[in-house]
């Protein structure tokens, strides 16, 4: 298996959780089970005071910050003072990586509320990799981009895992790959994930995302609102031989902090497919 050299510097953290307010105290409480934290960027970029916890929690795990604003994919440019923010927090907590999605969310200066996906034409894949590039050398850390989940089909001139591909190759950046994004939009969309997955860089994947969803009109939404999906953790099994992934983190939404035992519970699975304990992969 090539490795991209990036990813076989990245150190292996384990099985995580994304961060929530709702479980916080939970995660704290169950950090023997709880390898590593994935912090939403936009919690502490537009809201400085919410760093004040970080200094104890990275006493207790790594953190990684992924976006969902960063809004790679719009027509302007990049909101340097969002890239200065994210900069800062890659530095306050020692990330190894960060990452946000491959779509937009802002047009005109209007924020959309959804993560949209992009014309795939070869004007975007360079659009997209020169800000990829851009943003690595600012962060001074890698950056992955993340395959969303989406309702539409866009017509275009390239099937969505090479227009994937080729933006990371040509900005020699990561994958976050998600699985649970690749399943819900082979249902919704009728196509096989396996053949998806094939043709991916698989050496470019550093993190995973695992979570589950619900159907809603007909179709599989991803709402993080229930335990993964069996189906996933097939995917898992296809992608490890060749993927050389870094960290594991388990999405979750929806009635927290109810369904926290849910999560440790797929943390555990988690486990179980990799065949390691808690802290296992470091």
């Amino acid at each position: 298996m090539s490795v991209w050299p990036a990813a076989a510097r990245m150190p292996r953290l384990g099985v995580g959780v994304g961060l929530r307010p709702e479980i916080e105290q939970l995660v704290v409480e169950h950090a023997d089970r709880i390898d590593w934290l994935e912090l939403i960027t936009e919690d502490y970029v537009f809201s400085p005071h919410r760093r004040a916890t970080l200094p104890a929690l990275r006493e207790r795990f790594p953190l990684v910050p992924h976006g969902v604003e960063l809004s790679i994919g719009s027509a302007e440019p990049l909101d340097e003072a969002y890239l200065t923010g994210l900069a800062e927090l890659v530095a306050l907590v020692g990330a190894p990586w960060c990452s946000d999605h491959l779509c937009y969310t802002r047009a005109g200066g209007i924020a959309l509320s959804a993560l949209v996906p992009l014309p795939r034409t070869d004007e975007v894949v360079r659009a997209v990799a020169a800000k990829v590039r851009h943003i690595q050398q600012v962060v001074g850390v890698p950056f992955l981009l993340e395959n969303i989940s989406s309702f539409i089909e866009l017509p275009g001139e390239m099937p969505d895992a090479e227009f994937l591909a080729r933006i990371v190759e040509s900005a020699d950046c990561g994958i976050l790959l998600d699985l649970t994004n690749v399943y819900n939009n082979s249902v919704n969309h009728h196509f096989d994930p396996l053949t998806y997955l094939d043709a991916l860089p698989l050496e470019r994947v550093v993190q995973v995302h695992l979570a589950g969803g619900t159907y809603a009109q007909g179709l599989l939404q991803d709402n993080h609102r229930a335990a993964v999906h069996t189906e996933v953790w097939d995917l898992l099994r296809h992608v490890l031989p060749r993927a050389p992934i870094s960290g594991f983190m388990i999405e979750r939404d929806g009635k927290l902090p109810d369904d926290f035992p849910e999560i440790l519970a797929d943390i555990a699975r988690t486990r179980d497919v990799l065949g390691v304990r808690p802290g296992g992969l470091r």
